[in-house]
């Protein structure tokens, strides 16, 4: 007998604890003192404690006789509990299945030796503004694995081939026996020859060195659609690395980063401008030509226009991607005033001034920035 400390005790249940209870109980703590995952010197003298309790009061005749004459009725000559044939071995079966996902590893060789789909492959993509407005045809270099045309992916040299592992006679897996506190029980790794390939290559290839693939640049056509942005993605199909034991190719996503413009920014679908006028133009309106992605676009300013007045020129944006419309282009207006004026210049702003008076008027409330959410809706 491991010890003679109260069974209950032990697995700290009561008295009247169900099977249930007691099983949980014993469960919670084979987990914690388990010598395979406790490095604790005493884990495994506590764990055969825990193990004989639960023997007992797992069984209704064993935990019957304890009940009524404590460990004495196991002092009989008979075996002690934990000493005999481990009837509880399906419980510690149920253990190491928690602790090591269990003994049958067969479907994980299996699913190595599987076809797969390859990775896919990300390429970042720098475009100028008018680029990302309306497209553009670009050809990328792309670096990533092939597979080696030498071998054709076997990995042999060319009038050689593979052979089976023995090692692990091509299952990919080797499956040692092993003996512990609990019995014999089956480990199962992977095979350290052949790394679960379940062949082994005896002449390598020599382009690829008998890893199969090679790395290569490839270049590659990209049709960039008009009125793409930052962050917009373009895949391309079977383009990225590719895939195992005759699995298909993963893909290519392209990520567009765009520049930003000298004077032209992006809102949306709406493309905004800043341009400045002169007091005269502002005060007596005038007709001006303002740059847009398309060329040069007339655009009446009327009189009294003052700086942040926002005007819309209607399909000078930019596409979208889905639909065959434009956005606008939005023409915020910044009135300069002159830092150095000419003596002409000043006599006449002099004559000028004596007509407009010196009343300071109060603006409303509403600014910029409203007139800016007012253009575009929002």
């Amino acid at each position: 007998m491991a010890s003679n400390q109260d069974y209950y005790e032990l697995l700290s249940v009561p008295r009247d604890a169900s099977p249930d209870d007691v099983k949980k109980a014993f469960r919670k703590l084979a987990r914690q003192f388990h010598p395979d995952v406790n490095k604790d010197p005493t884990a495994e003298a506590r764990f055969k404690e825990i193990n004989e309790a639960y023997e007992v009061l797992s069984d209704e005749q064993k935990r019957a006789a304890y009940d009524k004459y404590g460990h004495a009725a196991f002092r009989s000559g008979g075996a002690a509990p934990g000493q005999g044939d481990f009837g509880n071995f399906t419980d510690i079966n149920d253990i190491f299945n928690e602790f090591f996902g269990g003994f049958n590893r067969s479907g994980a060789a299996q699913q190595r030796r599987s076809p797969r789909r390859g990775a896919d492959l990300r390429y970042d993509l720098k475009l100028e503004f008018l680029e990302a407005v309306f497209g553009e045809d670009k050809e990328i270099e792309v670096v990533r694995n092939e597979s080696c045309s030498r071998c054709t992916g076997s990995g042999a040299e060319p009038g050689t081939t593979p052979s089976k592992c023995r090692t692990c006679n091509g299952t990919g897996e080797v499956r040692r026996m092993q003996q512990s506190i609990l019995g014999s029980f089956v480990s199962v790794t992977t095979c350290p020859t052949c790394g679960g390939g379940g062949e082994v290559i005896a002449v390598p290839c020599k382009q690829c060195g008998g890893k199969k693939q090679i790395r290569s640049t490839r270049s590659l056509s990209v049709s960039i659609p008009a009125g793409v942005d930052n962050g917009t993605q373009i895949r391309l199909n079977n383009e990225g690395e590719p895939g195992a034991n005759g699995g298909p190719p993963g893909n290519l996503y392209v990520v567009i980063n765009v520049a930003p413009h000298a004077y032209f920014r992006r809102k949306d679908q709406d493309i905004i401008v800043e341009i400045g006028i002169n007091i005269a133009q502002a005060a007596l309106g005038d007709e001006i030509e303002v740059p847009t992605v398309d060329g040069k676009e007339k655009l009446s300013i009327p009189p009294g226009t003052q700086s942040g007045n926002i005007f819309r020129v209607k399909g000078k944006g930019v596409p979208h991607l889905r639909r065959s419309i434009r956005g606008d282009q939005i023409v915020i207006v910044d009135v300069k005033i002159p830092a150095a004026l000419t003596a002409e210049q000043r006599r006449l702003f002099m004559e000028l001034s004596k007509t407009l008076g010196k009343e300071v008027v109060p603006q409303q409330a509403k600014g910029f920035f409203d007139k800016l959410r007012d253009a575009f809706g929002v």
